[in-house]
């Protein structure tokens, strides 16, 4: 994902990090365009600030149903296209969600998530609205790659952001992250699976590769940075009917 205010390595970061165990099949290197045992699924996106101004009716014509956009980041940001981009999606007809950048060293979880909440990651049960989405993973701001925190410290600063996520707005938050990521700076917690959705990003793949742990599924896989859609591409892994129910329950 990206975070708009510095260049980005995260990319290099998740190829070598993702470790190779299946969940969807294809033989092959670097994708342009959708795994192919994957065809089907909804497809979908994530944008930032990046993206600026978006042709919203051209994604929903190139096969975009839904989009995540970045709201916020730690306490100090919010896209500042976030608005015409949450909207513009819409009204196109593309059902969108909110997610919020953490930065686990500058303040609680319970702190990040209200200021989401405040600026963009509120939920409604109107049939259009994902649940808010929380994007956790390497730092990159500094070399401690967890934040500095201790794989506890960790699970209760996510722990805090999704109670407070779930107080607000009646949803979990839908966790973004690399199996990797996850494994090293939780110590392999399963604390969450059973009722946060997994998007997991994995990249130039055929399959999603192993699931950080708790997991036996992922919800949403980005498997690119690049392709038809703006921004990164996703996948949900289910219909569209159950993508319509998973934005209304």
């Amino acid at each position: 994902m990206a975070r708009d205010r510095k260049p980005s390595c995260r990319r290099a970061r998740v190829i070598a990090a993702a470790l190779s165990v299946t969940a969807l099949t294809l033989g092959g290197t670097a994708l342009a365009e959708i795994p192919v045992s994957a065809a089907g699924k909804p497809q979908g996106h994530d944008v930032s600030s990046h993206q600026k101004n978006i042709d919203w009716a051209g994604a929903k014509a190139r096969g975009a149903r839904f989009v995540y956009i970045k709201a916020t980041e730690s306490t100090t940001y919010r896209n500042p296209y976030f608005g015409r981009q949450y909207n513009g999606a819409r009204d196109a007809g593309i059902l969108r969600g909110a997610y919020h950048f953490a930065v686990p060293d500058k303040s609680s979880g319970a702190t990040q998530a209200a200021y989401f909440v405040r600026n963009g990651g509120a939920w409604h049960a109107d049939g259009r609205t994902l649940p808010p989405a929380l994007d956790i993973e390497y730092n990159p701001y500094g070399k401690a790659k967890c934040y500095g925190l201790s794989a506890a410290a960790m699970v209760d600063w996510i722990r805090s952001f999704s109670d407070e996520i779930r107080r607000e707005t009646g949803r979990r938050p839908v966790i973004y992250t690399t199996a990797h990521w996850w494994n090293t700076c939780t110590g392999s917690s399963r604390a969450f699976a059973p009722n946060h959705a997994l998007w997991i990003a994995r990249h130039n793949s055929g399959d999603a590769g192993s699931l950080p742990a708790g997991w036996s599924f992922w919800t949403f896989w980005q498997y690119d940075n690049s392709g038809s859609l703006p921004g990164d591409q996703n996948l949900f892994n289910g219909s569209q009917t159950q993508l319509k129910r998973f934005a209304t329950r």
